[in-house]
């Protein structure tokens, strides 16, 4: 089944690029952006204010009542408020990153987003990017990307994406716990992190993100055309 407005989706597992070549491909085309990541990363720190444990089942209520709300800044960088308050830095700590990759993999918290996510199909069209956009919130998208890079590749490009926010880590523990998220996106019973079967695979180790951005765009232009 077609959405009503195009709709891009771009998957893959985190630091593959996904959300910088998903944003600039959606002001390219003038279309929504949704990150959905920043949702769970949402539900993550909500949980985690509220002093609830990272299993814990009161995270699908905190996913659907929570109060968050999506703008752009100044400079065009991306803002995210949770009940008000702007958590756009709060929400990309690696911390809260891994509350977010614990509490997805709760039907019940993935079931409370979904028709929160796909109300952001909106015209003219969307770019959607997340785990499982392509096979089970989007499955009608006119164009699916399977974004992937290798495991070294993407530690590193997280690693330098905190040292120039001025974080503290650590490239070896950081990735020890991008290869554990991994297994825990892929293996997780409900909407694991697959390709879906009719997306294309890009692999962006050696490529830049203008390469990918590049890409994505000559098939989306090709793709939504013949829709």
């Amino acid at each position: 089944m077609s959405e009503a407005y195009p709709v891009i989706a771009i998957d893959g597992p985190s630091g593959s690029g996904k959300g910088t070549v998903a944003r600039r491909v959606a002001h390219s085309l003038g279309f929504h952006w949704l990150d959905s990541g920043a949702l769970y990363r949402l539900v993550g720190l909500a949980g985690a204010q509220a002093g609830l444990a990272p299993g814990a089942p009161q995270h699908a209520q905190v996913a659907a009542t929570m109060a968050i709300r999506f703008g752009v800044g100044a400079k065009g960088q991306e803002q995210v408020f949770l009940a008000d308050r702007e958590v756009s830095e709060q929400i990309r700590t690696e911390e809260v990153g891994n509350l977010a990759s614990q509490v997805a993999s709760d039907p019940q918290v993935r079931a409370a987003l979904t028709e929160r996510q796909r109300a952001f199909v909106q015209s003219p069209g969307l770019v959607a990017d997340g785990r499982d956009m392509g096979t089970v919130l989007f499955p009608g998208a006119q164009l699916k990307i399977f974004l992937t890079a290798s495991a070294e590749a993407r530690a590193l490009r997280r690693y330098n994406q905190l040292k120039d926010k001025g974080l503290d880590v650590n490239l070896v523990g950081l990735s020890q716990e991008i290869a554990e998220r991994d297994e825990r996106d892929a293996t997780r019973a409900v909407a694991p992190l697959v390709a879906a079967a009719d997306a294309i695979s890009i692999d962006s180790t050696t490529l830049t993100a203008e390469e990918v951005i590049t890409r994505v765009l000559t098939l989306a232009r090709t793709h939504l055309t013949d829709r």
